[in-house]
Parts: C-alpha cells; structure tokens; sequence
C-alpha cells in the first residue's frame, strides 16, 4: 500500500460520516433556481484551512487545542480535525471568451503549468468557457493535455459564473478529500444565467476552495483591470483562495506550487453548530489560532440549510 493511499485511506475513514452529510444536501440542492442552490446542510460544516507563516509557508505540527471556530461570533465545539497529507480534485476553468484575445495562449501555457505540479494522487480536469461552458479534458492524474487544448480561439461572451457552478456540480461527487476550482480568466462576466453568489455557494457547498489568476490584458486602462479583478478577488478571498495577480513566468510557476502544496496539507476541521435554526440565511465564519505570527486562509462562512 503507497503512503498517498494509506493517507487517504485513514482520512476518509475518519471523515467519511461528514461528508456523507455534505454530498447528500448537494445532490438535493442544484436546483435551476438562482436564489435557492447548493446549501450546505447545517448539521455539519467542514472547514479546509492552510495555515502560513511570516514567509508563506505551510505550517505543520498544529494540535486540535490551538484552534477555535467561531460561528457569527458565537464559538463553536470542534468535532473533527485532521492534518494528513491527502490528495485533491481540481477544475481548471480556462477562459476563451473574445475579450481574452491573445491573453488566451497566456491562459493555456497557466493550466499547462498546474499539471506540471499534480502529484500522483491528484486528480484534474480542464473546462474551458465562453457563452457555453465545455469539457476540454476529464479528470485524470496526467500531466499531459489533449491536442485538442491548442485549438481553442477566443470569441463569443464571458460566462465566469455559470462556470464556477459547472466546476461545483463536477467536484460534487469526487471522493478526494480536498476540492480545488482554478480559474483562469480576464474576470469580466458577460453573460451568466447565474449570479456571482449562486456560483459562491456552489463552490462552498462542496467545500472547494477557489483559486483565481486575473488574465487581464496588460493594455487595459488601470480602472478596468480594477473592475474585472474584483469579481476574481471575491470568489478566492470568500472561499479561502487566493487571487493572483499579473500572472507571469517564474511568480506563476510558484504560486501554483504554492497551490498544491497547500491543497495536499491542509488542515481539516469539522463541527455542528450551535445554531440548528434552517432559515438559508449567510452565517460568517472564523477560525483562530493561538500560536502567534500565522496567517489563516479558509471560507468566509456559508449559508445554512433552508427550510422546504
């Protein structure tokens, strides 16, 4: 038995009872109802977090003790914790749109790059979207592309949200422990049957972290590129992400070392809240350590089950 697999092995049975709890409500909430999608249920919450020191760099060694979550201020009791190495599911979301130009050779040599990173455990597949939002390659642990990558021209509007929700539905029923949607765009959304809070809830229903690259035309004037790498911030900083600008050469390169590294070591924390009300309503979360000097990256809060 490998390591990767012996690890992922006592995680999944340690959390196999919460995640059960989690994919059940997911599977019963992708509803075409743009105001009533994807809720977690309120009975469990996970939180991933990754956990940097002054240098960014993963902390290890962390104990359950030195934690505490708190649930619109109100602290909660921590149920579950795990700080094993496990492996991931990722969605590249590459953007073809027109408005990406030739920024989309750009984007592509980007996704390229973060296959480059897949350990041998990690699983990724590549969507690619304009006005539609298409399968380019299905999950898989290869770091290689399909021919078919480098026939993709940009044209048509931006569907940036739609696609954020087609990654969530495609990472729903994933059995890696850790969920990942990596988006590869100028950031201006056109054309979404869905909001930028459907596709968020989402992305936080099944508990995937949204890491997002502003792919933005350098010769854009400063206050469209401000506009367009908003909605991208948003999505990483709401589901502890992290959003990168200017993308380029080496500075890529390791942010997306950064990535998987931080979405095979993470820290996993679970816990029932002590408000069991099922009102749907937005209930922010935090989550603190005791140990002094540490950064903390995780989601912002999520939105309770809703009545039926």
């Amino acid at each position: 038995m490998n390591l990767h697999f012996a690890t992922s092995y006592r995680f999944l049975s340690a959390i196999l009872p919460f995640i059960c709890i989690i994919v059940f409500t997911a599977q019963h909430a992708f509803a075409q109802n743009d105001d009533d999608i994807l809720v977690v249920d309120s009975s469990i919450v996970i939180m991933n977090a990754s956990i940097l020191d002054r240098e960014g760099r993963h902390v290890s060694g962390l104990k359950k003790e030195e934690f505490s979550i708190f649930e619109n201020g109100v602290k909660q009791e921590i149920e579950f914790f795990a700080a094993e190495e496990t492996p991931f599911a990722a969605v590249i979301l590459l953007d073809t749109s027109g408005s990406m130009g030739q920024q989309i050779s750009v984007a592509r040599a980007a996704a390229i790059r973060f296959l480059d990173g897949l350990r041998t455990d990690d699983q990724a597949a590549i969507y690619r979207f304009d006005s539609k939002v298409a399968l380019v390659q299905d999950f898989s642990n290869s770091r290689d592309v399909m021919e078919t990558i480098f026939d993709l021209r940009s044209y048509g509007m931006t569907v940036l949200n739609d696609a954020i929700f087609k990654a969530a539905e495609a990472l729903q029923d994933r059995p890696e422990p850790r969920k990942a949607i990596i988006v590869l765009s100028d950031g201006a959304d056109t054309m979404s049957g869905r909001s930028a809070d459907a596709a968020l809830k989402a992305a936080l229903a099944v508990n995937a972290v949204i890491y997002t690259v502003d792919m933005a035309s350098p010769n854009l004037s400063a206050k469209d590129r401000m506009s367009a790498a908003a909605s991208l911030r948003r999505f990483a900083e709401r589901s502890g992400g992290t959003f990168i600008e200017s993308p380029g050469g080496a500075r890529l390169r390791e942010a997306f070392e950064r990535i998987v590294n931080e979405l095979g070591t993470q820290y996993t924390l679970g816990f029932s809240p002590k408000n069991n009300n099922r009102d749907g309503k937005w209930r922010s979360l935090e989550l603190r350590i005791s140990r002094p000097g540490l950064t903390i990256r995780t989601r912002k809060g999520y939105h309770a089950e809703k009545a039926r």
